[in-house]
């Protein structure tokens, strides 16, 4: 082997930065067993960040937005897609919203109005929506011509959360020592012609869990630290892409610490900047270049330019859009139940607190969140015996962007990464929507992992998911395709 390619995409790029921190005392409860409601204060801004790129040739465009939020409701992200493709000429299919999943921005959903707090968070999601557009239409207007360079590093900050509490005879969602985690941290550097950094794009694979019931102020978690040790090297805007964390978490999580998170985000800031600084200038390749005699007769290696078939190559876009039929658990509960498990719990909760039991209160108030959460799930599922699954894959020159809605388990980007060695994939979870939650692996079923019994799809979801996705990915490599 005396070539060694740099995965390349050439195309129009810009970047944008925005400001989303949501207002001092906002509805800020995301954890079950979390006793206060409202934000005491800010930990570090939540930012909305754009990155828009287009075709050299031929047309197409494609927005991604990359938001500070947990979760958002369906109907949230078609508002921010719809104005944003507005403001940019775009049509809302070429727009992806991406959830950082930090769990410190809270549950941001109208239908928590009633609670404390909650009437701050209607007015918020509007500005947040209007904020998106204003980002959409400045992007559209400094696209300038730019070569996006791909690689990666390794990371140890995630690692696998399925924990066997042998005490208590039960799987607990947390640091497992012996289980399997992916550490690829997928780096790409956006360069434009002139030799500026536009920006650049983390994807990695752990829920932003540092922070957990006892942290009160609003955070990006870790990726607020990983954004600053980025930006403060490249000069440029950083856009943090969740991988596909299902079963993966921080090694040290669950705490109030603001400092923990920070010591988070420089670990997976200090990861991505050793891949960012090993990219080669773009347009080039690297090649062997003969021996050279010297103490030892040594072997030499040159960056090259590429020739004409590698930038016609670096310049291909496509895409492709499918919805993948996942059916439905068999066990799964009903709207019933669930509210007669509610109430259930809410008479446990108020007998605990006429008893004055701080410990019962914490865990029934804990059981309460659970089942209105299910409530807000079962809702959420459109009828049939199948979820309708949306997925977007893109191919950029020698990359491959897959979104995808929901939580998926390490396995998609690990299978695909390896079917697909020779370009770089990009996976982004939490897109658009959070519907149907988690995608576990098959045989995560039957032993009472969290992820499993909340899960609204049965097992062999995640594996039909990952074959049809892989089927996508080779039409495209193959040059069919939009």
């Amino acid at each position: 082997m005396t070539h060694v390619d740099t995965p390349q995409t050439r195309c129009r790029a810009s970047f944008g930065r925005a400001d989303i921190t949501p207002p001092a005392g906002i509805y800020h409860r995301m954890w079950g067993a979390a006793l206060h409601e409202r934000a005491t204060g800010v930990h570090r801004p939540l930012t909305a960040t754009a990155l828009l790129m287009e075709a050299e040739r031929g047309g197409g465009r494609r927005l991604v937005l990359g938001l500070d939020h947990c979760l958002l409701e369906a109907g949230e992200t078609a508002t921010i897609r719809g104005l944003a493709g507005e403001a940019a000429g775009l049509s809302p299919d070429e727009i992806h919203v991406a959830l950082s999943h930090t769990h410190g921005s809270a549950w941001l959903s109208r239908s928590r109005a009633h609670l404390p707090g909650g009437d701050l968070i209607g007015p918020y999601l509007d500005r947040v929506a209007e904020v998106c557009a204003g980002l959409a239409r400045d992007a559209a207007k400094t696209l300038r011509p730019a070569t996006v360079l791909y690689g990666t590093a390794r990371c140890s900050l995630a690692a696998h959360r399925d924990f066997w509490d042998a005490g208590t005879k039960q799987i607990v969602c947390g640091f497992n020592p012996a289980g399997p985690a992916d550490d690829t941290v997928l780096v790409a550097k956006v360069v434009a012609d002139t030799g500026k950094t536009l920006g650049t794009v983390v994807n990695y694979a752990c829920h932003p869990t540092t922070l957990a019931w006892e942290n009160t102020l609003v955070s990006p978690d870790y990726v607020g630290a990983m954004r600053e040790v980025v930006e403060r090297e490249t000069g440029a805007p950083c856009l943090f892409l969740q991988g596909s964390s299902g079963e993966l978490g921080p090694r040290e999580g669950y705490v109030g610490d603001t400092a923990v998170a920070d010591r988070n985000g420089r670990q997976l800031g200090f990861a991505a900047l050793s891949g960012l600084e090993a990219l080669p200038s773009p347009g080039t390749y690297f090649e062997y270049a003969g021996p050279v005699v010297s103490g030892a007769t040594l072997g030499t290696w040159k960056h090259r330019p590429v020739g004409d078939a590698d930038r016609t190559r670096h310049a291909t876009w496509q895409s492709r859009q499918l919805t993948v039929g996942l059916p439905y658990r068999v066990d799964l509960p009903t709207m019933d139940e669930t509210q007669a498990d509610l109430a259930r719990w809410e008479a446990t909760e108020a007998a605990a607190r006429a008893a004055n039991d701080a410990g019962r209160v914490r865990d029934a108030h804990a059981h309460v969140e659970r089942m209105n959460r299910q409530i807000t799930r079962l809702a959420a599922l459109p009828p049939g015996k199948a979820y309708p699954f949306p997925v977007a894959v893109w191919r950029l020159g020698d990359s491959l962007w897959v979104f995808t809605a929901g939580e998926q388990y390490q396995a998609l980007q690990t299978t695909l990464r390896k079917r697909f060695p020779d370009v770089a994939v990009v996976v982004s979870t939490i897109t658009d929507d959070w519907q149907p939650g988690y995608l576990p692996a098959a045989s995560s079923y039957g032993y009472g992992i969290y992820q499993e019994v909340i899960a609204a799809v049965g097992p062999g979801c995640l594996e039909t998911l990952i074959e049809a996705v892989t089927r996508e990915c080779r039409t495209l490599l193959n040059g069919s395709g939009s």
